[in-house]
């Protein structure tokens, strides 16, 4: 597989994976552009509080849906997890539309976010072990931080959806989420062309499908690069298993590989902090601090999440060039030092809701980078047979820890009104990604070009 050149199967295979980010950042953006139109008596009258914990519903659904279907990743394949994911996620979606209360709402994207969850240890296992090492750094950075093409289409949808002279206040932001989750069934179509990953079919005992799938994909991709393919070289031994007990997997994470998971925890912990700091409560700053009208969010969103897209996509090439510890290290520190800068100038009220947001959008070119490398890292960097739970448990436990906490306590700096307040806690947060960057030069892994065989061992290796 490392072998291939680079093909229209792994452009399809990245388009059908990594659409679900886009759809994942159009609905997640539309909620963080409709808080201040869901506290309208005419909406669902909710508080800021309980904009908040709804946040945190949806996150700890993520939390939850990483664990259980990460253990089912590993269990019973990339293929079959991603269609069940997505049908949950697509479920939650449209659910949320029709909520009626702060208890639904909360319910449903709770739901919601156990399909997401389950996304990422799938998707991620998927793409790493199916895409040529050569292009692999790259291409995870580009399919994470697709979300933020979807972020940029939710805040520009938003502008129309929740505008009250074209739409009623309690019809915009549920027509948002029913167009997504229409969408979402789309992806299921793209879904066939991505096969299952050969690597878990050979570790699971699956050798004849094995090399069928991979004879299949080399037929493909020689079809339409119109090159034979070069001869593969290197033999790895294996003992197949139908599945790997949790004494095994958790040994090779907590002891064998105990610095690795030092390190996947604290850049996960450190991304998911900031980020659901900043974008759950986004729409809430503008309009508490600078009076920016609840419809208009979304003007100061779109150019945001388009920064956030371009971080990735032009920085993802140096992640295989230059090499992961350097480029994950620097984009860490970097984003925490403009952080702490932008913090002090907000705290000094020296900013206007523009200026606020061109210090994000320079903040997140850079951390945007840095949090699809964290996922990244924790993908690449444990044996095959772990590899969709360790994404889980990584996500679920940096994500517990920084993504849960933020909206609540966020949301509360916000209520306060008191620009030092919530200055501190985006000091909080540039502390997080500079003891990340440190984190990453101490412990990182230089996985850049090699194949995830030779970066860690399959638990079924020969001897």
């Amino acid at each position: 597989m490392d072998r291939l050149p680079w093909s229209r199967f792994h452009l399809l295979l990245v388009i059908a994976l990594g659409i679900t980010w886009v759809l994942d950042g159009l609905e997640v953006t539309i909620v963080g552009a409709i808080g201040p139109v869901l506290q309208d008596k005419r909406a669902l009258g909710l508080t800021l509080q309980q904009i908040g914990a709804s946040a945190s519903f949806y996150v700890v659904g993520a939390v939850i849906g990483a664990l259980v279907f990460g253990w089912l990743t590993d269990r019973f394949g990339r293929r079959l997890v991603f269609y069940a994911t997505l049908m949950i996620y697509v479920g939650g979606v449209i659910a949320s539309a029709l909520a009626w209360d702060f208890w639904s709402f909360a319910l449903f994207r709770l739901v919601t976010g156990l399909g997401i969850g389950g996304e990422y240890a799938a998707i991620n296992s998927a793409i790493d072990e199916l895409i040529p090492a050569k292009y692999r750094g790259r291409v995870d950075l580009i399919v994470n931080g697709s979300f933020w093409l979807g972020a940029a289409a939710g805040a520009g949808a938003s502008l129309l959806l929740l505008d009250p002279n074209l739409l009623d206040p309690d019809f915009g932001w549920r027509l948002g989420f029913g167009i997504g989750g229409v969408l979402g069934l789309g992806i299921l179509v793209l879904r066939r062309y991505v096969p299952e990953s050969p690597r878990w079919l050979v570790t699971h005992g699956r050798e004849d499908e094995a090399e069928r799938t991979v004879a299949q994909i080399e037929r493909t991709v020689e079809a339409e690069t119109g090159k034979a393919l070069p001869r593969a070289e290197g033999i790895l031994e294996v003992h197949p298993k139908k599945s790997f007990g949790f004494g095994e997997i958790f040994a090779s994470m907590v002891h064998k590989h105990r610095g690795r998971s030092i390190l996947a925890l604290v850049l996960m912990i450190a991304q998911a902090f900031l980020f659901n700091a900043v974008f759950f409560t986004y729409g809430l700053v503008l309009a508490k601090f600078y009076g920016v009208p609840e419809n208009k969010a979304g003007v100061f969103l779109v150019p945001l999440a388009i920064g956030n897209f371009l971080g990735p996509l032009l920085l993802g090439h140096f992640f295989d060039t230059i090499g992961r510890r350097r480029m994950i290290a620097g984009t860490f520190a970097v984003s925490g030092l403009l952080l702490l800068a932008t913090a002090i100038v907000f705290g000094l009220d020296l900013f206007t809701a523009w200026t606020q947001t061109v210090a994000w959008i320079a903040i997140f070119f850079v951390a945007s980078a840095a949090a699809s490398s964290a996922y990244l890292t924790a993908s690449e960097i444990f044996p095959l047979e772990t590899r969709a739970l360790a994404i889980a448990v990584f996500y679920a436990l940096g994500t517990g820890a920084g993504g849960v906490m933020a909206p609540w306590l966020f949301t509360h700096l916000i209520e306060s009104g008191r620009h030092w307040a919530l200055a501190g806690g985006y000091a909080g947060a540039a502390v997080l990604l500079v003891i990340a960057a440190v984190t990453e030069w101490r412990l990182g892994v230089d996985a850049e070009g090699k194949s995830l065989e030779s970066i860690a061992d399959p638990l079924s290796k020969a001897g």
